[in-house]
C-alpha cells in the first residue's frame, strides 16, 4: 500500500529550465540592443563559459555531490552557514561575471563592465519568471490528504528555498521538506533517501519517489529500496538506469497509484 510520495522539485513540478531559458532570453536581448549580436550565440556562449568555469573551482565536487548545477550558480546567493557554501558565496560574483564577460568575449566584445551589467541582470530575471507546470497544483490537489508528501530536492536551502518563496502556492502541499544541502549529501545517495523516510515515518515499502532525472531521482531511490517513477517528458533515451514505471505527465500517477494498491488489496 502506498502512502506516501516523495516529489523532486526541479523541473519535475517546477519547470526550473523553463524559467532558466527566459531569464537568458531577457538578459541576453539587453546585449542585443547594446551591440546587435545574435542573443541565441550568445546564451550557448555564456552556458559554455559557466560550465567551464564551474567545473574550475574547488567547490566543484561539493557542488556535485549536493547536487547545484552551473546555472543556479548564475543566480543563487547561497547565504548557508555550511563552509563549503560560504566559499561558493565568495565565488559567485566573480563567476557570474567572468561567465557573462566570456561569453560577451566569444562573440567578439570586450566589455568586462557590460559583462558586470548583464552578470547582476540575470538573477533579476530569474527571480522574476518562476514557472510551475500547468498540472502540478491539479495533481497536488488531488493527492493532498491521501497521501504523505515529501519534497526531496537536490541544492542550496537558500536557493531552494528562494525557489519555494517565489512560487508560495507549492509548500502547504507539503508534509516535510527535505534538501540536500541541508542533510549534506544529495541524491542518488541513498543516505538522504534513508533521511527522509525517517522524516515522514514510513517503511519504504509504503513509499513512491517521483522525479525527472535518471541518475538522481530514479537512481537514488532505485538503491534505497524504494519504488521510482521517471516523469520523461520530452521522450529522453533511458540509460542503464532503470525506474520502476515510467510516465510522460503527472496525471499518470493517478491510474498507477490505484493499481499499485489495488494489487496490494487483492494480495
Amino acid at each position: 500500500m502506498i502512502k506516501a510520495i516523495f516529489f523532486d522539485l526541479d523541473d519535475t513540478l517546477l519547470w526550473d529550465q523553463k524559467s532558466v531559458k527566459e531569464a537568458f532570453v531577457a538578459t541576453c536581448k539587453v546585449a542585443e540592443e547594446r551591440y546587435g549580436i545574435d542573443p541565441e550565440q550568445l546564451e550557448e556562449a555564456v552556458r559554455e563559459a559557466a560550465r567551464e568555469l564551474y567545473s574550475s573551482y574547488e567547490t566543484y565536487s561539493f557542488t556535485q555531490m549536493i547536487g547545484i548545477n552551473p546555472f543556479e550558480g548564475l543566480w543563487g546567493n547561497f547565504l548557508d552557514e555550511q563552509d563549503d557554501f560560504r566559499k561558493m558565496k565568495e565565488i559567485v560574483p566573480g563567476y557570474r561575471k567572468d561567465a557573462w564577460t566570456n561569453g560577451l568575449n566569444a562573440l567578439g566584445v570586450d566589455d568586462p563592465e557590460f559583462g558586470s551589467e548583464l552578470a547582476e541582470r540575470f538573477p533579476q530575471e530569474r527571480r522574476k519568471l518562476p514557472f510551475v507546470y500547468v498540472e502540478s497544483f491539479r495533481i497536488l490537489d488531488t493527492l493532498k490528504g491521501q497521501y504523505k508528501l515529501l519534497l526531496l530536492t537536490n541544492g542550496s536551502p537558500d536557493l531552494q528555498n528562494t525557489k519555494l518563496t517565489i512560487t508560495p502556492e507549492l509548500v502547504p502541499y507539503f508534509d516535510q521538506v527535505v534538501i540536500s544541502g541541508d542533510f549534506g549529501k544529495g541524491k542518488p545517495d541513498p543516505a538522504i533517501f534513508e533521511h527522509a523516510l525517517s522524516r515522514i515515518g514510513l517503511p519504504r515499502e509504503e513509499v513512491i519517489m517521483v522525479g525527472d532525472n535518471l541518475m538522481t531521482d530514479i537512481l537514488g531511490a532505485n538503491r534505497a529500496g524504494i519504488k521510482s517513477v521517471w516523469i520523461n517528458r520530452h521522450q529522453k533515451d533511458r540509460n542503464e538506469v532503470i525506474p520502476t514505471f515510467e510516465i510522460t505527465h503527472l496525471e499518470e500517477l493517478f491510474p498507477l497509484l490505484e493499481e499499485l494498491n489495488q494489487a496490494v488489496n487483492v494480495d
